[in-house]
């Protein structure tokens, strides 16, 4: 779309007129008045109250006018985009372990597994974090980096469904999680670190202590959010009859409380879909995610043109044969 950026300059186009008008005395004499560009002034104000004829009149008033052109600033404006917002940099570092099994969740009143009340609860918080770089790390006896840090929730989203417990082994590597996820962060804003570190147990693998990665968190300046997952009460048949167990005495609670209360984080204990729905929705208002987007448009500036036209206007009368032919007769 084409615009000036400062149209009210044109008002200033019956300027010479004016100022010949109204001190022509001033100007016959070279007293009291004086203006920057005098000679395009004179040339214009002179020009039109010329009598010599429209061919000599025009000349200046052109040029007076490609002059205030270039001054308004023509510019075309592109289509406006939207860019990146700056929200927080997130990883989420996940469980995938063999435990990540159990059924003792439930979804839509059916029977769930702990990983597919996972996903579907995570993969809502996800699609929330619009702004936010998020990433994805899944972890069992080692731990990946599934999904590196993007604006891009769709497709974190969309590696999280295609994700399946065993992935990354059949045990718990929780120090070699939260290293990796420091790892990844250490290069990001400050202020805008965070992990959200879920498991349904205790570190089993791994070559790196959970508490000394916890120690790099606190270096790194990277908040870490911890979810203990699972139920407390689960009814399970065997050749004895019905018992009542407890699908989550493994689950190391306190070690999670540690982490989470050493780098600035919570701890937060999921026993059912509805605890786990809670604390992303928690999680949402302590790191809210940017609620505006920031909009660029191009802008190319056309001033360059008219000053252009207005120079080759200004260097015309240098090419007139005329010219040249009266200052060789007046040297003869």
């Amino acid at each position: 779309m084409f615009e000036w950026a400062w149209p009210w300059l044109f008002a200033l186009l019956p300027l010479p007129w004016l100022v010949l008008r109204l001190w022509p005395e001033s100007a016959e004499q070279g007293a009291a008045l004086q203006l920057p560009y005098a000679g395009v002034l004179e040339g214009v104000a002179a020009g039109s109250l010329s009598r010599r004829g429209a061919h000599t009149s025009w000349r200046p008033w052109l040029l007076w006018l490609l002059l205030l052109t270039a001054v308004a600033r023509p510019q075309w404006l592109g289509e406006p985009t939207d860019l990146p917002r700056s929200g927080r940099e997130m990883l989420l570092a996940l469980d995938v372990s063999g435990s990540m099994n159990i059924a003792d969740m439930s979804l839509g009143g059916r029977e769930a597994t702990r990983f597919q009340a996972m996903q579907a609860i995570i993969g809502d918080f996800i699609a929330r974090r619009g702004g936010d770089r998020v990433g994805l790390i899944l972890f069992g006896s080692n731990a990946y980096l599934l999904t590196p840090l993007t604006f891009d929730v769709k497709t974190v989203r969309t590696q999280l469904d295609e994700s399946a417990v065993g992935l990354a082994g059949r045990e718990t590597a929780i120090g070699d999680a939260l290293g990796l996820a420091v790892k990844r962060l250490r290069d990001r804003p400050e202020a805008q670190r965070v992990v959200i570190l879920l498991t349904d147990g205790v570190n089993t693998a791994g070559e790196i202590d959970p508490r000394k990665a916890a120690e790099l968190a606190v270096a790194e300046k990277v908040k870490v959010y911890t979810i203990g997952l699972g139920s407390d009460r689960m009814r399970v048949d065997d050749f004895f009859g019905s018992r009542t167990v407890n699908p989550s005495a493994d689950l190391d609670a306190a070690l999670l409380t540690e982490i989470a209360t050493k780098t600035g984080g919570r701890f937060f204990r999921a026993r059912d879909t509805q605890e786990l729905a809670g604390i992303y929705r928690e999680i949402d208002q302590l790191e809210p995610a940017a609620d505006q987007n920031e909009r660029y448009r191009p802008v190319r500036e056309l001033f360059h043109l008219p000053l252009g036209l207005a120079l080759a206007l200004a260097l015309l009368p240098l090419l007139d044969p005329r010219r040249y032919r009266a200052a060789a007769g007046s040297r003869a």
